[in-house]
Order: C-alpha cells, then sequence, then structure tokens
C-alpha cells in the first residue's frame, strides 16, 4: 500500500502534487497579467501623461521601493504570519491599486503622482508576496524537488512573460494602456482565489519566546553575510541589478519615445528577453551538471553581461531592431542559470526559521538597489542621453561577477589547503 506522503518513495509527479499545482497556476495567471503592466504602465507615463526621461525614471523607481524601504522587517514580520495569507492578501492589495488607474483615466483626472502611489503600493505588496512566496515553496514540495520546483516556475513565468508584453502590446494599441492594467488586476483576483484553495497546513511559524522585531531582522543579516556563499550571491545580484536597471529603467523611454515605436514593436523586447529566459531555464540542470554549479553560475553571469553589451548598437527604428531583440533574449538565456540556481541554493542552505528574514535580506539588497539604478538612470537620461544610460548600466553589468568569483575561488583555495 502506498501513501501520499511527499517523501514516500515511489514519489509523485511534481505536477500532479495538487497544493504545488495550485500555487503553480496562481502564480502563472499572476505573471501573465503582471506582463501586461511590464509595458503598460510606463507607457502611460511616456505617452498621455508626456513624463520627460528623469519622470520616466522615478516611476520605474517607486516600481522597487518597497523592498528597499521595507525589505527587512518584511521578511521577519512574514516569518511571524501565515505565508500563504500574506500572499493572498498581497495579490488583492495588487489588484485594488491597479483597479483606481483605469478609474481615474476613465475620469479624466489621472496624473503622475497617482502612477507613482501605485506604482510604490505595488512595490509593497509584492515585497510580501515574494518572500512569502518563497519560503512556502519548501513547504509544498520536499529538499530534493527544490531546483525541479523551481525550474518549472521559472520556465512558466518566462513563458507567460513570452506572450504577454506583445500581447500587451497589441491590448495597448486597441484599448490604451490604463484599460490594459485592468486586465492585470483581474489576474491577482484569479491567483488569490487558486492560492486559497491550496489544502496544505499553512500553521503560524513559532517565535522564539521574547523575540523583538530587531533581533529577527539582525538575525537574518547575520547569516545571510557570514555564509561565504550567501554573500557572494547576494553582492552579485545586487551590482547586476543595479547596473541593469539603470539601462532598462531608459529602454523604454527609447523604444517609445526617441525611436517612436508601436507598442506591439516595444513589446517585442520583453518578449524576447521572456523567450530566451524559458529556453535558458530548460538548460539549468544540464549546465550546472557539466559545469558545476558555481562555475555555470560565474559563467551565467559573465555571458549574459556580453550579450546585453553586445545588443545596444541595434537599438534603431529598422531592421537592426530584431538583432538587438535577438542579443537581449540570448542575454537572459545565458542568465537563468544564475537566476534559478541562486534561489534553490539559498533555499537550501537556510534554516526554516529564518527563510522568510534570509529571503527578506537578499531581497532588500538585491531590489533595494533597483530604485537607485533607477534614479541614476533618470538623472543619466535626462541629463546625458537616454544611450548614455544604457551604456553605462551594460558596461556596469560586466563588473556583476565579481563577488561570486572571488568566493568561488576563495571556497576552491580553503578545500585544497584542507585537503
Amino acid at each position: 500500500m502506498t501513501t501520499t506522503s511527499l517523501d514516500s518513495p515511489p514519489r509523485r509527479a511534481l505536477f500532479r502534487l495538487p497544493d504545488f499545482r495550485r500555487l503553480w497556476i496562481g502564480d502563472t495567471v499572476s505573471q501573465a497579467g503582471t506582463a501586461v503592466t511590464v509595458l503598460a504602465l510606463p507607457l502611460v507615463a511616456i505617452g498621455p501623461l508626456d513624463a520627460s526621461p528623469f519622470e520616466a525614471g522615478l516611476l520605474v523607481m517607486c516600481e522597487y521601493l518597497g523592498f528597499l524601504l521595507l525589505g527587512l522587517p518584511a521578511g521577519a514580520w512574514v516569518d511571524r504570519m501565515r505565508r500563504r495569507r500574506v500572499m493572498i492578501v498581497g495579490d488583492l492589495g495588487r489588484a485594488a491599486l491597479l483597479a483606481t488607474l483605469p478609474l481615474a483615466a476613465w475620469l479624466g483626472v489621472l496624473t503622475l503622482p497617482q502612477l507613482y502611489a501605485v506604482a510604490f503600493g505595488l512595490s509593497v505588496c509584492t515585497a510580501f508576496f515574494d518572500i512569502a512566496y518563497q519560503s512556502h515553496l519548501p513547504q509544498l514540495v520536499d529538499e530534493e524537488r527544490l531546483v525541479e520546483a523551481n525550474v518549472a516556475l521559472e520556465a512558466t513565468r518566462t513563458v507567460t512573460a513570452a506572450g504577454g508584453p506583445g500581447a500587451g502590446g497589441a491590448l495597448v494599441a486597441a484599448v490604451t494602456a490604463p484599460v490594459a492594467l485592468a486586465v492585470d488586476a483581474v489576474s491577482f483576483l484569479v491567483s488569490a482565489l487558486l492560492l486559497s484553495r491550496i489544502r496544505r497546513p499553512d500553521p503560524r511559524p513559532a517565535r522564539a519566546p521574547g523575540a523583538r522585531l530587531r533581533e529577527e531582522i539582525a538575525e537574518g543579516l547575520r547569516f545571510v553575510f557570514r555564509d561565504r556563499l550567501l554573500r557572494a550571491l547576494t553582492l552579485t545580484a545586487a551590482v547586476s541589478n543595479l547596473c541593469g536597471t539603470i539601462g532598462t529603467s531608459m529602454l523604454l523611454v527609447l523604444l517609445a519615445g526617441d525611436l517612436g515605436l508601436s507598442p506591439f514593436l516595444c513589446g517585442l523586447v520583453f518578449t524576447a528577453e521572456a523567450v530566451g529566459g524559458f529556453l535558458g531555464s530548460l538548460l539549468v540542470t544540464r549546465i550546472s551538471a557539466r559545469l558545476g554549479e558555481a562555475r555555470a553560475m560565474c559563467a551565467s553571469v559573465v555571458a549574459a553581461a556580453v550579450l546585453w553589451l553586445l545588443a545596444l548598437p541595434f537599438f534603431h527604428a529598422d531592421g537592426r531592431y530584431a538583432v538587438a531583440c535577438l542579443l537581449q533574449g540570448l542575454g537572459w538565456t545565458a542568465f537563468m542559470t544564475f537566476r534559478i540556481n541562486s534561489v534553490a541554493l539559498r533555499q537550501r542552505r537556510s534554516p526554516a526559521p529564518l527563510l522568510g528574514r534570509v529571503t527578506a535580506t537578499f531581497r532588500f539588497v538585491v531590489w533595494g538597489c533597483m530604485p537607485l539604478g533607477a534614479l541614476a538612470g533618470g538623472v543619466l537620461g535626462e541629463y546625458a542621453g537616454v544611450r548614455t544610460a544604457l551604456w553605462t548600466g551594460a558596461v556596469g553589468e560586466l563588473l556583476a561577477v565579481v563577488p561570486l568569483l572571488v568566493a568561488v575561488r576563495g571556497g576552491a583555495g580553503r578545500d585544497r589547503g584542507e585537503g
């Protein structure tokens, strides 16, 4: 007689686990709507509201500001709360915020300050959702399946993102960007409904008697920065996000503003990135097995940076744009090895009671760099030119591998010394 336990052989196929399947479908629906917002939100600013490069950079900054301001306490709070409930509330909050934009547009009162406020609110909800989401996943699958589960989630995220921006561009052209944002609001409602149907118990995490918020936050920080590999992963991702956001905050300003491309054509570069990311997610296990996890991640970061750098000269309103999209997509194919392995490695190396705070520390440092990068990109775009901002970000991406490379070589040296 067989049991239904996750740990008992023979193991059930990953997608036959009902709770994981509900999490996967809910996340997929949410990501499909978010793929529309990636294009629609800045197009509202650049188009109807006539935002300058600096104002567009401020919008991107607001989209990530929640991670910088609330990232650390959010992790400690999530470790005190039922994680599935946090995700559901986060979805409902994002749906409500996005719904205000088409309403304001219909009433003729939509302004840039409202866009900034909604973008900031979305970043706060997303900060809580993502921390709870990554902390809840190990409760739904066993440790040996974490990489498989993360691959499945990242692959489907990129599949939905592959069609999302292109479809979003067509949707924006057909019904206007504010109405397209209403589609995303509905997607968050559907995601919340699916998450509410997960049946696996979601108990409130146990707390140490007398534990204080500041002490819990400090514990997560110490754990990450005392672990050689976790520290390197965090710094590498932080440099990559900082420099990457300098450029990406100005990408739509270049495409929709300077080059005058249609919303559909603007969406194609994001579609290319998503398709490349999907292909890269399928290769993660094979690449890691051949090169080893650490070397594979180093190669991933370097290859991605070089490909993104090569893409920049091809961003023009002619046939060269197809080459730029192709190179951008290949950059994401390369980068997925680092992205997926770093998440799985962080989940494996973190004790369950600390996982929310470890995730929050990572998000605080890594995502907290993004509003700073967006602000720098806006300033560079306004005063030095949009292309200068793009080049600055791409060149900076080459430096991202340094912390990881130092950690890998240092670890190998210690291993040889001990041997």
